[in-house]
C-alpha cells in the first residue's frame, strides 16, 4: 500500500538537468520535486521507491497500467497514486497474475489503484497475531521425543512446521505448537494428536468455505449484478475485512457451547459408572 513520504526527495544520483526528457523525469530541483497535493518523484526515484526497473515502469505505462506522469518544465513527475499502482502490480504478480490478467482486472474495476489495493488487502491481510518462531531438530526432540520420518511428513503437510534446512524449522503458529506439546505432556500420543489436528483442519476448511460462499452469494454477487456501483466499493471492502473476525468469533462461540455439552455428557457417564462401581 502506498506510504506517505514526508521528507523532500532529492534528485537521484546522476540526475540530468530540468531540460531532460519528460519520460526520464530526471533533473528536478527540491522545489520542483514536491507539489502542494503530495510528493512527486522522477522516474528513477519512482523506480527506487517501489523496487522496479525504469524499463518496467515505462512498459506498464505503455500498456495503460500506469497513468502518465504530470509534466512540468519538460520533466515527468509521479505521485502517491503511481506508487500505489505499481505496488499493486507487484503484489498481484507475486500472487501469480500475469500482466494481461492484471490489465483486465484494472480495466474491469475502473483502474482505481486505491480501490483495488483496498480490496486485495482486505482479502489477504492475515489475522492479528502470532509471529513465527524458528526451532531446531534438537528443540523438537526435547519437546516431543524422537519422531520418525513418517510423522515428520504429516507435520509438514499440516504446515505445523516448515523446513528451512540445516536442521532448522519455522513454526508458523507457536500457539498451536504449544498446544500440541501440552497435549502430549498429558500422555496423549503425538500420533493421536496429529490425527485430531488433521480432522480439525478439514472441518475448519469446510466451515471457512461456507462463510466465503455466504459472502459471495449475499453481498458480492448482488454488487456485481448491480454493476459495482462506485459508492458501494467502500462498503464491500469493509465487509470483506470484517468477514474473518466475524467468522472466527462465531466459530469460537459455537465451539465453546458444543465443547461444554460434550464434556458434560461424557463425564456425566463416567460419574455414573463410578457411582455404580462404588455401590
Amino acid at each position: 500500500m502506498a506510504q506517505t513520504v514526508s521528507e523532500k526527495r532529492k534528485p537521484a544520483p546522476g540526475a540530468r538537468t530540468a531540460t531532460s526528457d519528460p519520460a526520464d523525469g530526471a533533473g528536478a530541483s527540491d522545489g520542483q520535486a514536491r507539489s502542494a497535493g503530495g510528493y512527486d518523484l522522477t522516474v528513477e526515484q519512482l523506480a527506487a521507491e517501489v523496487g522496479m526497473s525504469v524499463r518496467n515502469i515505462r512498459n506498464h505505462q505503455s500498456r495503460g497500467l500506469l497513468p502518465a506522469p504530470e509534466v512540468r518544465a519538460r520533466v515527468g513527475y509521479y505521485n502517491e497514486e503511481h506508487v500505489a499502482r505499481l505496488r499493486l502490480i507487484l503484489d498481484l504478480q507475486a500472487d501469480g497474475f500475469n500482466l494481461a490478467a492484471i490489465e483486465r482486472l484494472m480495466s474491469s474495476s475502473g483502474g482505481a489503484a486505491g480501490r483495488l489495493l483496498g480490496l486485495r488487502n482486505a482479502m489477504t491481510t492475515p489475522f492479528e497475531g502470532e509471529s513465527p518462531e524458528v526451532v531446531t531438530g534438537e528443540d523438537l526432540a526435547r519437546r516431543f521425543g524422537e519422531v520418525d520420518a513418517k510423522t515428520v511428513e504429516r507435520i509438514r503437510k499440516l504446515k505445523l512446521l516448515v523446513p528451512l534446512g540445516e536442521d532448522r524449522f519455522e513454526v508458523p503458529s507457536p500457539a498451536l505448537m504449544k498446544a500440541a506439546e501440552e497435549v502430549t505432556a498429558l500422555g496423549i500420543s503425538l500420533h493421536a494428536a496429529l490425527a485430531l489436528v488433521e480432522r480439525v483442519s478439514r472441518d475448519c476448511e469446510s466451515i471457512s468455505r461456507a462463510f466465503v460462499k455466504l459472502f459471495l452469494r449475499e453481498l458480492w454477487d448482488p454488487f456485481e449484478v448491480s454493476g459495482q456501483p462506485e459508492e458501494q466499493w467502500d462498503e464491500m471492502i469493509h465487509a470483506i475485512d470484517a468477514l474473518r473476525p466475524i467468522a472466527s468469533e462465531a466459530l469460537l462461540a459455537v465451539f465453546k457451547q458444543r465443547m461444554t455439552t460434550q464434556v458434560e455428557r461424557a463425564f456425566g457417564k463416567v460419574l455414573e459408572q463410578q457411582a455404580k462401581r462404588s455401590g
